[in-house]
């Protein structure tokens, strides 16, 4: 397989195709949400002196042990239970739009690999519909399975000190196994699009490709994989860079210093983040429409269209 030849119209495809975008950014809607840091709070000296409950942050967390102290049990059971609700909403939310994201795009690849020359977003919304529910229940028994059994295998090892020492090296083992899985999966999402599978047949048919063409798909997840690493990092630079005002307030321990850092920085990642989520989403779909056409390559399906100029 000619690795640059499927990278550079992988590159073609989307440039052309801009729609393709659009679901790369909902491909980029993981559902996963990130971790959140415990710890410490800072402490600012308001009026000189050193008092956690003075200041910018002892006056946010006074009124809220506030509003809560004045809160009945059953009001603050429906607080948490609504916000539980809600959450649990946005994550259906983003995994539906993050299963269309994937449809959109192996779909949209396949039907310009085939001689389409346009593309609109009613058409792949629309035709990619009959997909959803395989491609979403593939990827959930997949990721269910695969949860079921690191719990099988981590909790008794946890549970002795021997069991301990052996986690550690299999955590570094997990790694790489993790990461071929994950491209077994990728070839079972494509299947059920490009080949319109069923889903065990599905995970059959993205196993065998995988398997017969190990070389070919280890190379070309890994230099998906750097690629989007070095991409990902430099994206996030622009966030440490917009922290800043904030770590100045931190450092100055000046409350009217916090308030314009913490605004400022606010501010800047408000106006960063639609910027940074078309990126992600271009970024999706070069990697989707990259898989996509290994995976035609590799089973000669379709015969390959020859790339233009434009």
């Amino acid at each position: 397989m000619d690795y640059g030849e499927v990278l550079t119209r992988a590159w073609q495809i989307i440039w052309k195709h801009k729609v393709l975008w659009i679901f790369g950014i909902f491909a980029g809607c993981s559902g996963q949400g990130g971790s959140t840091g415990g710890g410490r709070g800072f402490t600012y000296r308001g009026n000189g002196s050193a008092n956690p409950s003075s200041g910018f942050v002892g006056g946010f967390q006074g009124g809220l042990d506030h509003m809560f102290q004045n809160l009945e049990t059953w009001q603050i059971v429906m607080m948490i239970t609504a916000i539980v609700l809600v959450i649990l909403v946005i994550v259906l939310i983003f995994i539906f739009l993050n299963t269309l994201g994937k449809i959109g795009l192996i779909r949209g690849t396949y039907l310009v690999e085939q001689g389409n020359e346009t593309l609109s977003f009613s058409e792949l919304l629309k035709g990619g519909l009959p997909y959803f529910w395989r491609v979403f229940l593939l990827n959930l028994l997949i990721g269910v399975t695969i949860m079921l059994a690191v719990i099988i295998l981590v909790v008794p090892l946890a549970l002795s000190i021997v069991g301990l020492c052996i986690l550690i090296p299999l955590a570094c083992l997990l790694t790489p196994l993790s990461w071929a899985v994950s491209i077994v999966i990728e070839q079972a999402n494509i299947a059920v699009v490009v080949e319109n599978l069923g889903i065990l047949k599905a995970i059959t048919r993205g196993w065998e490709v995988a398997k017969a063409h190990i070389g070919e798909m280890l190379l070309m997840g890994l230099v998906l994989m750097m690629g989007a690493m070095i991409i990902g990092a430099i994206l996030a630079i622009p966030f440490f860079i917009l922290l800043a005002p904030a770590l100045v307030g931190i450092i100055l321990q000046s409350e009217p210093s916090l308030r314009a850092g913490i605004a400022i920085s606010g501010l800047c990642l408000v106006v960063y983040l639609p910027v940074l989520i078309v990126l992600n989403g271009i970024l999706q779909s070069y990697i989707h429409s990259a898989w996509t056409i290994t995976y035609l390559r590799l089973t000669k399906l379709p015969v390959p269209i020859p790339a233009t100029n434009s």
